[in-house]
């Protein structure tokens, strides 16, 4: 199984340490957020790794010549969604893609590729938990989810907190199938939308990677949630960076 990881982004709520570097290079305990990553995925036998860059990319090359690239070129213009397409030609196998913004164990990797589903959402459900001291980025910015039977019935920023079974930690497994639907449904709704409004983002290529979900789900596409108890945090702000170089270990 491969992993791909979304890295384009600049990052510009956490600067100036992004100001001359990509995002996934901010140090956390004297390592990479890219790096703790990369652990995650080597203790679970990963080999081929695929990033896909855009701002700074050429600093990613150097220093991860091993990678498989793709260069998100329009990454100013667009988001997580399309960014992740760009890696389309490596989705005709099983594969875990993850945002290059967070932290995660690798029980979590490892109990992703463990389950059944074609698709398969890793989700915190003590996410909480890591808002106490988040005054930079609300609880109504987290990538909620309910649940039921084991399936995913909704995954949306705008779902209340006491209904939210977790949230989304931006990593997923696709199988082969898996892969198959994601591009379908991507296909078929960026030719709907092309430009116009998509859900709740301004165009098609503003999208993230939960509107695509969603709308899969509303469609009938099952999608399993594998729960963790913590193990993650989000790198979103300055304020994140300093409380996962306090908590993190």
């Amino acid at each position: 199984m491969k992993a791909i990881i979304i890295g384009a982004g600049r990052g510009v709520r956490l600067m100036p340490t992004t100001a001359n570097t990509p995002k996934c290079f901010a140090e956390v305990n004297n390592r990479r957020i890219l790096d703790w990553g990369l652990q995650a995925f080597a203790d679970n036998d990963f080999e081929s790794i695929c990033f896909i860059g855009g701002y700074a990319i050429e600093k990613v090359r150097s220093d991860y010549p091993q990678f498989v690239f793709y260069h998100n070129d329009n990454w100013e213009n667009n988001n997580i969604l399309a960014s992740l397409m760009y890696a389309e030609p490596e989705m005709d196998e099983p594969f875990v893609c993850c945002y290059s913004d967070i932290l995660f164990k690798p029980d979590i990797i490892r109990d992703l590729i463990s389950s059944d589903g074609d698709i398969s959402l890793a989700v915190d459900t003590q996410w909480l938990e890591r808002y106490t001291h988040r005054t930079e980025h609300p609880t109504d910015d987290a990538e909620k989810v309910t649940v039921l039977d084991g399936v995913v019935t909704q995954i949306h920023r705008d779902i209340p907190e006491s209904e939210a079974h977790g949230e989304f930690i931006g990593v997923a497994k696709f199988s082969t199938e898996g892969a198959n639907l994601l591009r379908e449904h991507y296909h078929r709704s960026r030719k709907r939308y092309g430009d116009k409004p998509y859900r709740e983002a301004p165009s098609f290529q503003k999208a993230y990677l939960i509107h695509l979900f969603q709308e899969m789900i509303e469609a009938g596409v099952e999608m399993e949630h594998v729960d963790c108890a913590g193990g993650y945090m989000e790198i979103d702000t300055q304020q994140d960076l300093e409380l996962a170089r306090k908590l993190w270990r």
